[in-house]
């Protein structure tokens, strides 16, 4: 078969099959390529829509056996992208988009390298396709989520988008996106709930705006029940805006047909929230986490949840079994388990009443938290990290139920007491703060005060409270 017939047909049933595999039904999907293989078989279409199929199940479950299995596909299907007519926008937007999910892939893999190279190639081609077909709107779609994404990276890692040349900007990357969401285009159309995905994350992640996170996801009405992506998305973004009730809850509404793929990842999301919310089943959907999922990411997070749920229940021989673990398993690449690790070695246990109280303010279950806190005064706890604590865990909670002037107050004594510490206390109320004057319109004090943040030093979960500090600077610029 020559070249020239080779073709890039979207058609309806490509759609039919993209729309299930990005709602998680893989298998649906893939038997309707199949379908279009055998019908189509000059349509590249369908091996472009394989690869989403791919990047699902090694995204979320790491599997190495898999890895090694499918990693090959990767050349295979660039290869075949190159056979297609390069007249075509889908020309260089499919071999963008295939080298764009196997850099994602590779950062869970560990191969970072690999990954960082595979993301410039993939944003230079989408450039480059922007550049010859400026009305194809996906090319905006991943090149502005990524776009958004260098804007905020973190000094320690500036050297790496230098080397590359990859130029970010929040406010112009944003803007790129919303071109799409915003379109009645029909190839715009086709990529729309691909395109929700990323405004999401970016939404709350980069742009710290949950109340327009919130407010997208009604106004679009996410199907959440049938769209197993959706759940998975809107749960993790609960679980990191304190909103534990509405994250289990869309995953327990949501269509448990078989039909959906099997994602580990979704134990650990639950196990978290009912954890914070201090479900009596949190133990069990960890300790599935913990037994069935193969890779290497939340796991040391996730052995640390399943300590601490045995240590408030007061068995002491589970909490040591599960936090023995971990050291043995998972890596340190999230700062979450960077902290699981030195908990761990600390060999100490957190006070059980500000754990307590920690879990529950996480979830979003503000006032039992202050209850519970207010039974004590800082000067009850023996250690200046315990006082420290007891400060910021307070702050939080009045921060969080809009009590703005006794949370500034206690941000302010927690970064006095705490800024040369290890603990991430004051970085983060520091962070915080930040985040308060923003939203009151005092810009030199929010400044200021993501400023504080950035210039703290060798504190837990360093990266990524500057990478939200830095977010919040560039807010501040208007950039």
């Amino acid at each position: 078969m020559s070249a020239r017939q080779k073709k890039f047909e979207f058609n309806a049933r490509c759609q039919e099959a993209y729309d299930a595999i990005m709602q998680l039904r893989l298998n649906t999907g893939k038997a309707l390529l199949e379908e279009e293989k055998r019908a189509n078989p000059d349509n590249l279409i369908p091996y472009f829509i394989e690869n989403y199929a791919d990047f699902f199940i090694l995204f979320f479950n790491e599997d190495p056996a898999v890895y090694a299995r499918q990693r090959k596909q990767r050349a295979a299907r660039l290869d075949l992208m190159e056979q297609g007519p390069e007249d075509s926008p889908y020309y260089l937007y499919t071999q963008a988009a295939i080298k764009f999910q196997w850099a994602m892939i590779r950062v869970k893999f560990g191969e970072k390298w690999d990954a960082v190279w595979e993301i410039r190639k993939a944003y230079l081609t989408l450039k480059d396709n922007q550049r010859k077909f400026p009305k194809f709107l996906p090319n905006n779609m991943i090149a502005g989520s990524m776009q958004t994404v260098f804007g905020t990276i973190p000094e320690g890692y500036k050297w790496i988008t230098n080397i590359l040349g990859l130029r970010g900007s929040i406010k112009d990357g944003m803007a790129s996106l919303q071109t799409v969401i915003d379109s009645n285009d029909p190839t715009a159309a086709l990529f729309k709930e691909e395109s929700y995905y990323y405004y999401c994350y970016l939404k709350l992640f980069i742009e710290n705006k949950p109340e327009q996170l919130w407010a997208f996801i009604q106004r679009k009405q996410l199907d959440t029940k049938n769209n197993y992506l959706f759940a998975l998305m809107v749960a993790n973004l609960s679980l990191n805006n304190q909103k534990a009730d509405q994250g289990i809850r869309v995953l327990e509404e949501r269509n448990q047909s078989p039909e959906y793929a099997e994602i580990w990842y979704k134990e650990y999301v639950l196990g978290l929230m009912k954890l914070e919310r201090q479900d009596d089943d949190a133990i069990a959907h960890l300790e599935r986490f913990v037994n069935n999922f193969k890779g290497k990411f939340y796991v040391k997070e996730a052995l640390q949840r399943l300590s601490w749920a045995y240590y408030m229940k007061g068995d002491m021989a589970g909490a040591n079994r599960y936090r023995s673990m971990i050291a043995q398993r998972g890596n340190t690449e999230t700062d979450a388990d960077k902290q699981a690790q030195k908990e761990a070695k600390s060999g100490r246990w957190p006070d059980p009443l500000l754990l307590k109280a920690r879990l529950l303010s996480d979830g979003g279950f503000y006032e039992q938290a202050r209850q519970l806190l207010l039974t004590k005064r800082a000067n009850d706890f023996p250690t200046v990290e315990l006082k420290l604590e007891y400060a910021y865990r307070l702050a939080r909670i009045y921060d969080e139920m809009g009590m703005d002037s006794s949370a500034i107050k206690l941000y302010e004594a927690t970064i006095k007491i705490g800024s040369n510490r290890p603990e991430y206390f004051a970085a983060r109320a520091a962070l915080q703060l930040g985040y308060i004057y923003e939203k009151m319109g005092d810009k030199a004090k929010a400044k200021q005060s993501f400023q504080t943040c950035l210039d703290m030093e060798g504190h837990d979960y360093k990266n990524s409270l500057d990478q939200r500090a830095k977010s919040g600077m560039l807010r501040l610029e208007g950039k």
